[in-house]
């Protein structure tokens, strides 16, 4: 990878309805192919809404058969896709969980590590949890996925930046708290903050595309946004508005945040090992 262009489709969903995402997926697809992308990322459980409580079994998909997955896999011969969706696992555990489509294909990049039970959130209720992170290469260099509530793990965005990933993407539906007055949605810039200061201290760039719409009550807030190595914010998309978002990402920015800062490169993961064993012995 040196430069390459990344489309993330801030999109609505509906809710259960499979058919009809796959169709707003492969539109989102075909403009963002027309726009030169490499790669396009959409939000979390995009393929099946977010507040889909029990229906989490009839909308769970296979990868290695899932007939719903085929027309967007025959869009990747060309262009990288990136959704959320609902999984079967081998042994029937449910899983929120990041597909990757690559030149035909279909493949499970991610489950949901942090499913959130808390507040609002009852995901935990509907979803077993993941149980690995890890990096992989894709056309577009080395790359990690996190969805939504991951990312507030310190753990495995580090982890994934250990593992060698230049990018981490992190898809979400993360909703709407409104407070004050401020033309921002607090949560936004609470996000945001997040996204850069794990980017300067990774040195690596961070990806986030959220969703927007209405669902049961709920509104997502979108602001979707990419932030370089050195922790600035590349491109932000709209609130609450739907957007295809185009921008470039470049190896030579992770180069120069870490030759200007080592910070990253002198990381003692030895030392981390050591003191973790330590630490969890005397929790026990």
């Amino acid at each position: 990878m040196t430069i390459r262009t990344i489309a993330i489709a801030q999109i609505d969903t509906a809710v259960g309805d499979i058919k009809k995402n796959c169709a707003t997926h492969i539109e989102a697809i075909r403009r963002a192919k027309e726009g030169g992308a490499d790669f396009v990322v959409f939000p979390e459980l995009s393929l099946t809404g977010y507040s889909i409580k029990d229906l989490n079994w009839n909308l769970a998909l296979r990868t290695d058969d899932a007939p719903a997955l085929s027309a967007i896999a025959g869009e990747s011969t060309d262009c990288t896709i990136l959704a959320g969706g609902v999984e079967e696992s081998a042994s029937y555990g449910i899983h929120n969980a990041a597909f990757l489509f690559d030149r035909g294909t279909v493949r499970t990049v991610h489950r949901k590590i942090y499913p959130p039970t808390y507040g609002m959130f009852e995901e935990a209720r509907y979803f077993s949890r993941g149980t690995s992170v890890r990096a992989f290469d894709s056309p577009i260099g080395r790359i990690g996925v996190l969805i939504c509530e991951d990312l507030w793990h310190l753990a495995l965005p580090y982890l994934l930046a250990l593992d060698g990933a230049e990018v981490i993407f992190c898809i979400a539906a993360s909703p709407t708290r409104l407070s004050g007055t401020d033309p921002d949605p607090h949560i936004a810039q609470v996000n945001s903050v997040q996204h850069q200061a794990i980017a300067r201290l990774l040195s690596t760039h961070i990806v986030f595309c959220n969703r927007v719409g209405y669902e049961d009550g709920i509104n997502f807030w979108g602001g979707s946004e990419v932030v370089t190595p050195s922790g600035d914010v590349l491109v932000r998309a709209k609130y609450f508005k739907e957007e295809l978002l185009f921008t470039e990402i470049d190896q030579n920015d992770i180069r120069r945040a870490r030759r200007l800062s080592r910070h990253f490169l002198d990381e003692d993961v030895a030392l981390v090992l050591k003191e973790l064993a330590r630490i969890e012995r005397d929790r026990r």
